[in-house]
């Protein structure tokens, strides 16, 4: 898509010569995200500084029916920021900052390109805690975050990012600046607009300021890595826990192939695991009372022994910890480093798990791929990586789409859904018929119609192609 040198021009003049990009080098590092191979290279790439030239932005983009996608941190797995009709790229990362951070009320205020673990080590400098923590947290944006609701691998006890999101300031299709909600912890006042725009994709509005809420911040931690003998055993396990009335800060599930991916491929990871180990838990608690906490572990620990489990090991030192924790971060990494591969969120209430995962081996068995498997079995989400290792080209391409909607089947008949934090975006658009009916893709189109009415924003996302 071509854009007139008149529209280039009034873009400059609303951003000045040195944000307004029209280079194929510049255009494609902005047409891609982490969803597998995918580049969708925008027209022209354009980084306003403020909500006022985002505005201005948007207006012409609207006034001139030209496609506009906001454009993040590019960690995403769904193809949320991906320019897929071209137009223009609104790269968000000139606002960055953090603009207020209030003790009295614990709540900060943040533009959406702070990233999410700056933001969490600068609120905790002040005793204060932002508990959501994708995976990517060290380079991924709270702008992100809120469009996607993402979550992380301690949602199971304190949430995902909607459960934090108090106000949010957005710029609307047709330019105007709104703010949707109130400072407030609790707000009846009208339709909920803050969290409608929360997990939007930024298909709604453009995302400019964002006031979160902060909890104290806790001081003590246990952390166990749990091995089972079979991994469906470990997935039983994870409701166990809970019915024994323990809720961990994180309960996450790593497959054998999981683990053995990571360790082969990413550095400073030293752990024994047993060949005959097929799937290990994470599990934390944290709080202010050490003494507690030691109760809660071995409560714990007397549920995951009715398992057939190997030696439960204890992180002893922070070195420990952070190790667990890095090998955890980093599977997706290293599979998405070293494989072709399509990576699916699933996500199911916990007790369904064990159904979940023997349906995805079968499937895979059916269509002829393997998958490595892994996520926030806390809180029933586990992430599916089909790797393509040796299928031809023509099964990887019909094969694997057949069984991916297999899977989406399954996850729904388990009264799951599609996705549990990295969104529909595009690679995902065209199984949103499996989860909802007629009726209600119809009932989303209509709020995109009301708020975008000439498809301007993020255009060609969560929607189905032939819904």
């Amino acid at each position: 898509m071509l854009l007139a040198k008149e529209i280039l021009d009034k873009l400059t003049a609303i951003v000045g010569e040195n944000y307004i990009f029209t280079d194929q080098e510049t255009r494609n590092h902005y047409g891609h995200d982490e969803t597998e191979d995918y580049v969708f290279p925008p027209s022209v790439v354009v980084k306003p500084a403020n909500t006022q030239e985002i505005s201005e932005i948007i207006k012409l983009a609207n006034d001139y029916k030209i496609p506009t996608t906001p454009i993040g941190a590019r960690t995403g797995l769904s193809g949320g920021a991906l320019s897929i009709y071209e137009g223009i790229g609104l790269s968000m990362e000139r606002l960055n900052k953090i603009i207020e951070i209030d003790e009295q009320n614990l709540q900060v205020t943040v533009e959406p390109a702070v990233i999410t673990q700056v933001l969490r080590e600068t609120v905790a400098e002040k005793g204060l805690f932002y508990p959501v923590d994708p995976s990517s947290m060290g380079s991924c944006w709270i702008g992100g975050n809120v469009a996607e609701n993402s979550g992380g691998a301690r949602a199971v006890k304190y949430g995902v990012t909607k459960d934090y999101v108090l106000n949010l300031e957005v710029v609307l299709p047709s330019g105007e600046i709104i703010w949707t909600g109130a400072n407030t912890l609790k707000n009846s006042t009208g339709y909920n607009l803050t969290q409608l725009m929360v997990g939007s994709e930024g298909t709604l509005g453009v995302i400019t300021k964002i006031v979160l809420k902060l909890i104290p911040k806790n001081n003590h931690n246990v952390l166990m890595m749990v091995p089972f003998y079979k991994a469906h055993e470990a997935c039983e396990a994870v409701s166990a826990i809970f019915r024994a009335g323990i809720t961990p800060s994180a309960l996450e599930f790593m497959e054998r192939d999981a683990i053995d991916w990571t360790m082969k491929y990413v550095e400073g990871i030293n752990i024994t695991i047993k060949p005959e180990h097929q799937a290990h838990l994470l599990i934390e608690v944290d709080g202010n009372y050490p003494d507690i906490l030691m109760q809660e572990a071995e409560k714990i620990l007397s549920v995951v022994e009715a398992f057939e489990i190997d030696e439960v090991l204890f992180a002893d030192t922070e070195d420990q910890k952070n190790m667990l924790w890095k090998m955890r971060r980093a599977v997706g990494e290293a599979v998405k480093s070293n494989s072709i591969y399509k990576e699916e969120d699933t996500v199911v209430p916990r007790y369904m798990l064990p159904e979940l995962l023997k349906g995805i081996k079968e499937i895979g068995a059916k269509h002829g791929f393997k998958s490595v498997c892994y996520g926030h079995a806390g809180d029933g989400n586990l992430h599916v990586n089909i790797i393509k290792g040796n299928m031809t080209d023509d099964n990887w391409n019909t094969q694997v789409p057949i069984g991916i909607r297999e899977i989406f089947q399954l996850t729904v008949a388990l009264k799951g859904t599609l996705s549990g934090e990295h969104g529909i975006g595009y690679v995902q658009k065209n199984y949103m018929n499996i989860a909802f009916s007629k009726a209600n893709l119809e009932l989303m189109e209509s709020i995109k119609r009301v708020f975008d009415p000439n498809n301007v924003l993020n255009p060609g996302k969560i929607f189905p192609d032939n819904d």
